[in-house]
């Protein structure tokens, strides 16, 4: 039963690849990325269950954490244009 559903996530990552290569615009393909990243969860977080190894779980944990931070970073790099921190305004004197 393990090994369809690794199959299935298998399938569904090459569709959701084409996406991204094929995607219409930019974000269709950040899209289509973080849905692999969500994928590669799903495949690594199921054969550690089939190889009956629980430490394969933290690993996916971590690629969890590693892809949501990669698609704000993304994400932020299209919104502005920079990855550094945002621009602020003077503070004023009389404020202090």
């Amino acid at each position: 039963m393990f090994i369809a559903a690794i199959c299935a996530i298998l399938v569904t990552m090459v569709l959701v690849l084409i996406r991204a290569l094929l995607g219409p615009s930019v974000w269709n393909c950040i899209l289509a990325i973080n849905s692999f990243g969500t994928l590669t969860v799903l495949l690594i977080a199921a054969h550690g269950f089939l190889m009956e190894r629980p430490e394969f779980l933290d690993i996916a944990l971590v690629y969890a954490l590693i892809s949501y931070i990669g698609t704000i970073a993304v994400l932020k790099f299209f919104e502005y244009g920079d990855l550094g921190p945002a621009k602020r305004a003077p503070l004023d004197e009389e404020s202090n």
